[in-house]
């Protein structure tokens, strides 16, 4: 009998690279992988169920459903306490039905009864193992895994660090990690220097799991990134692609883009600094050096990666998170064989360096960035240099070689 994994994951898995590769390695080792995650407010609809392949199968929560149906008990609530009388029910259940049409409130209750339904579907699997990706997911596998007659084994696989993050409270987040970090069986990081920054606080070390590309992954065709822009077929594009996020230093790139001497930089891909970026470049007049194109299919995007001259992994030290970052990003430029500009915080740093892959620059200042882009595009041999040792070393970071490790440990689990 096939072992199941009940997998919680807290998007709408459209784009999660990394949970995709562990869900089909997993299955295709025999595992039944169960993935619930949820639907997004202001997305599509995605199906609530679908078959990403045999053994792996998606659930999806949440829609507004919950919120539909609260509003529907508490009207009903509201009109039996009027029918019998009762003012004190009436006008609560009123206030109640008031309060949910108020913004903040909504979004409050909405997300209260999404972890709800998240937490009763997983309770509600009979599976072996519970794995919780990211703390965002961690309580509600936690519920499922432990608060039950016979427990099961608990995998909390984090892919960012949860205490120094960009954009989060890392006290609030701390103190919650810090909770349930006793009660799991099992972590996963990314890289060693988290999992040693993991020790010195909680007192342990994680087992690691990098997010390297599939080697083999064979993107779709599509246009021509030339033709897209309108940019000469000669143009050198120098590319940032992925979520565009305060903290990746990309208003430091468009600040170097005007000191480029050749190339123009080009942005894929959507997040909360894209209209600050794109008022910056009209500001100041970059339109011709500076372009943007919106995020593209996974399936897509190296077939664009491909097309770059050099790829950007600039990340500012704002948190330990980035600091400590291994960057899915570089090994897809690896992957693409695209040298890269990168930030020389340590785990990018060993790559970029020690497999002479690019070249490492002060993220922060925007005349490193542009010294170290023109010191490649003047340098055609150094360049050729950089490719070769991309073709000598791209092997080395495959999602083929590192899904043994998740394999491995799982078998350990499992005895």
């Amino acid at each position: 009998m096939k072992q199941t994994i009940t997998m919680l994951l807290f998007n709408n898995f459209t784009n999660d690279a990394r949970v995709y590769k562990e869900g089909k390695a997993l299955s295709d080792a025999g595992y039944h992988v169960d993935l619930i995650c949820i639907q997004e407010a202001g997305k599509p609809v995605l199906p609530s169920s679908e078959q990403v392949q045999p053994n792996f199968e998606v659930t999806r929560v949440g829609g507004g459903k919950g919120l539909m149906w609260s509003r529907s008990i508490i009207a009903a609530l509201l009109i039996l306490g009027a029918m019998a009388e009762l003012l004190f029910i009436a006008i609560l259940s009123g206030l109640l039905l008031v309060a949910l049409y108020v913004p903040k409130i909504k979004r409050l209750a909405n997300l209260a009864l999404l972890i709800a339904e998240m937490t009763l579907v997983a309770r509600l699997r009979k599976s072996d193992f519970y794995h919780a990706h990211d703390l965002n997911t961690l309580p509600q596998a936690h519920i499922a895994a432990k608060w039950r007659w016979k427990k099961k084994t608990l995998v909390y696989d984090s892919h960012e660090v949860q205490t120094s993050r960009e954009g989060y409270h890392g006290a609030i987040h701390g103190f919650v990690e810090a909770q349930y970090i006793k009660k799991i069986d099992f972590m996963i990081v990314e890289n060693d220097t988290r999992a040693k920054y993991n020790e010195k606080i909680y007192g342990f070390l994680p087992s690691v799991l990098h997010n390297y590309p599939e080697l083999d992954a064979m993107p779709t065709k599509v246009t021509s990134l030339h033709q897209k822009l309108n940019l000469p077929i000669n143009e050198l594009i120098l590319l940032y692609q992925g979520v565009i996020n305060p903290g990746r230093g990309l208003e430091k790139l468009v600040a170097a883009a005007p000191f480029f001497k050749e190339g123009t930089l080009v942005f894929i891909g959507n997040g909360r600094q894209k209209a600050e970026l794109e008022a910056m470049v009209a500001e100041h007049d970059l339109a011709h050096k500076v372009k943007f194109v919106d995020q593209v299919p996974l399936a897509e995007l190296k077939s664009y990666t491909e097309q770059a001259h050099l790829g950007f992994q600039v990340l500012n030290n704002t948190c330990f998170n980035h600091y400590s970052a291994s960057s899915n990003k570089l090994f897809e430029y690896i992957a693409a064989s695209v040298p890269v500009i990168a930030c020389d915080f340590p785990e990018i740093k060993k790559v970029v360096q020690g497999d002479q892959v690019g070249i490492c620059v002060d993220s922060h200042d925007p005349a490193s960035i542009a010294k170290g882009v023109n010191e490649v595009i003047k340098n055609p041999q150094h360049y050729v240099q950089l490719k070769t040792s991309i073709t000598a070393i791209k092997e080395k970071y495959t999602w083929e070689k590192e899904q043994n490790r998740l394999l491995a440990y799982y078998a350990r689990l499992a005895n």
